[in-house]
């Protein structure tokens, strides 16, 4: 695993612009610039905030807007790190200008248009990657090598996503408007991550779900105190106002292979601050990886149980190229999107997605897309909901 090396194969670095910039933003940014790219311009959500973000991300200047950056001809690669409602808009105007684009998830406020980004990707012929990062830790790519190295047949898969961020009603966010965020907001924001693993773990889908949501604080305050990175205000001085989204998600399903499973997703557990965990059984053992230990990947069997460390000399070789410092200087989630961001880099290189193992693109922002909304119908319906395939084309050629 490498990234964009400037003046590989004669080329220059790649010219990038970050639309949106907040805490995602800086990291969009931190990430392209460790990846040898060029940071060409920024456009923030007002002009004080775009000044503020050039200085801060060190591009090279403002635009008045998103739309302006996404067309400009002196940029390559459009990450777009903005609220949900803008992904849609600002993704198919950067594809139409022929921009390969990393968005952020969800790819768009609903199912279809997801899909029709997707279909947007594939004849524009560029690369179109979605930040499920969580994948790029070393101990993820090692459980999905043992897992495809045999497991013995899956009997159970389970796990939570856990964080404490929205757990009081003094707690507020644009996530939490449907007009900003979509009809779901702790499946589709964190949820989502969850189930990418699983598939990606397991090379498995999710095929039904029976989905219990829950909105556990039905009013918030718009707050007017701290600011937390992802963008919360807290405080007490705010009207209170409705809430309509989920809080909570408890999501049965079971997969295409017949696995059953679980998983409780929730932003108002107290002391959670990430608690991404996942845990799948096999007939000769059980694995479960933990995103707040992620130095360790925990292997059960009867008679006795392991703690396999991150030390590229003893994982495997699909795993170790992802460990990039030494063992025992704790690898985090900046090196995960460092390392997502610098394979996207390496598509482009490559001309094609398929080239670079395990890079979640506008396909799986569709997949995500599906799931949620079979999560959705089946809160609704109470009972269980199939998740439909996807019969969108994948990007396979791009453009570099």
């Amino acid at each position: 695993m490498g990234g964009w090396l400037p003046g590989l194969n004669g080329r220059s670095p790649l010219r990038i612009g970050v639309v949106g910039a907040g805490f995602i933003g800086a990291v969009h940014a931190q990430a392209a610039r460790r990846a040898g790219a060029s940071i060409v311009g920024v456009a923030a959500s007002t002009p004080s905030s775009t000044k503020e973000a050039v200085a801060f991300l060190g591009a090279e200047r403002a635009f008045a807007d998103g739309e302006s950056l996404v067309a400009s001809s002196d940029i390559d690669v459009v990450h777009i790190c903005t609220p949900n409602q803008l992904h849609a808009p600002l993704a198919e105007l950067a594809l139409g200008a022929g921009k390969h684009v990393i968005c952020e998830k969800p790819l768009a406020l609903d199912l279809a248009s997801a899909t029709h980004l997707q279909s947007a990707a594939a004849r524009a012929g560029v690369v179109a990657t979605v930040p499920f990062v969580y994948r790029f830790y070393p101990l993820v790519r090692e459980f999905r090598a043992r897992l495809a190295a045999g497991f013995g047949p899956l009997r159970l898969i389970h796990g939570t996503y856990l964080q404490d961020w929205l757990s009081t009603e003094e707690d507020d966010n644009w996530r939490v408007d449907p007009a900003f965020a979509g009809p779901s907001r702790a499946f589709a924001d964190i949820g989502s991550h969850w189930c990418d693993l699983v598939e990606f773990v397991t090379g498995d889908r999710l095929a039904a779900v029976c989905a219990e949501l829950v909105t556990a604080l039905p009013e918030r305050r718009a707050g007017s105190g701290h600011v937390h990175a992802f963008g919360s205000g807290v405080g007490s001085s705010g009207t209170l106002r409705p809430v309509t989204t989920e809080d909570v998600a408890i999501v049965m399903f079971r997969t295409v292979a017949g696995v059953t499973g679980s998983v409780v997703i929730s932003q108002i557990s107290s002391g959670r601050k990430n608690r991404l965990f996942l845990e799948i059984t096999g007939a000769e053992a059980t694995m479960a990886f933990n995103q707040e230990q992620p130095e360790t990947l925990w292997v059960g069997r009867r008679r006795a149980s392991e703690l396999v460390q991150r030390d590229p000399a003893y994982l495997d070789p699909a795993a170790a190229p992802y460990a990039k410092v030494p063992p025992g200087h704790p690898q985090g989630y900046q090196d995960c999107f460092d390392a997502f961001v610098a394979d996207s880099y390496r598509a482009i290189e490559a001309g094609s997605v398929d080239k670079i193992d395990g890079l979640p693109t506008f396909a799986d922002g569709v997949r995500a897309a599906l799931i949620t909304e079979a999560v959705l119908r089946s809160a609704s319906s109470h009972q269980w909901e199939d998740v439909e395939p996807s019969s969108a084309p994948e990007s396979k050629e791009v453009r570099a």
